[in-house]
C-alpha cells in the first residue's frame, strides 16, 4: 500500500502508567484540562472536572450536572485527581504548555493547583459524552476490517 494513502497519527507514549480506575478519562481539548474522575464513595457516580486554559478557572460537577460538594472556595479533591493524572499521562511541561502556565513561576504540578484561580461553571455534558464514546470502543468485536470512525487512530503497534 502507497504510504501516501494511508492514514496515521503520531501516537505519544505516556509518560508514566496511570490510575485508570480514580481518572478514567483525561484530555486537553477544547481549550481545557477535562476528564472524568470517579467519586471516592459511591461507585456508581462519577465527576467531569475541568480547568480553562489561560484563566486556570475550574469546574466540577457529577455526569448529570449537579455541583461537586467539595468546591468550597478551593479546587476539589476530584479536580487534584484530573491534574496529577494528566501530568502521569501528558507530562507536566506538556500540561502546563497547554493551560498557558509559566512553568518558572508553577514549577509542579502542587503548584499549578494552588494556582487555579477561580470557579466558572461549564457543561459536562460534552466531555462525559466523549468519554461514553471512548468506551463504547471497548466493546467493538476485534476485527481486520477498518472501522470508518477510526480511520485516524495509527495502524499497528507502537514504537
Amino acid at each position: 500500500m502507497n504510504a501516501r494513502l494511508r492514514s496515521t497519527a503520531r501516537v505519544l507514549p505516556l509518560v508514566r502508567p496511570r490510575k485508570l480506575a480514580k481518572v478514567p478519562f483525561v484530555e486537553l481539548a477544547d481549550g481545557r484540562l477535562q476528564g472524568v474522575v470517579s467519586s471516592g464513595s459511591d461507585i456508581e457516580r462519577v465527576y467531569v472536572s475541568s480547568i480553562v486554559a489561560g484563566t486556570l478557572t475550574y469546574h466540577c460537577s457529577t455526569n448529570n450536572n449537579r455541583p461537586c460538594g467539595g468546591l468550597r472556595g478551593t479546587p476539589c479533591k476530584h479536580l487534584l485527581s484530573l491534574v496529577d493524572e494528566a501530568v502521569l499521562q501528558y507530562g507536566y511541561e506538556r500540561v502546563g504548555r497547554y493551560l498557558g502556565v509559566d512553568l518558572v513561576e508553577v514549577p509542579d504540578a502542587v503548584a499549578l493547583s494552588r494556582a487555579l484561580s477561580g470557579h466558572e461553571a461549564s457543561a459536562a455534558a460534552t466531555v462525559f459524552s466523549r468519554f461514553l464514546r471512548h468506551l463504547a470502543y471497548l466493546e467493538v468485536p476485534e476485527s481486520r476490517d477498518p472501522l470508518p470512525e477510526l480511520h485516524w487512530f495509527p495502524a499497528g503497534g507502537v514504537r
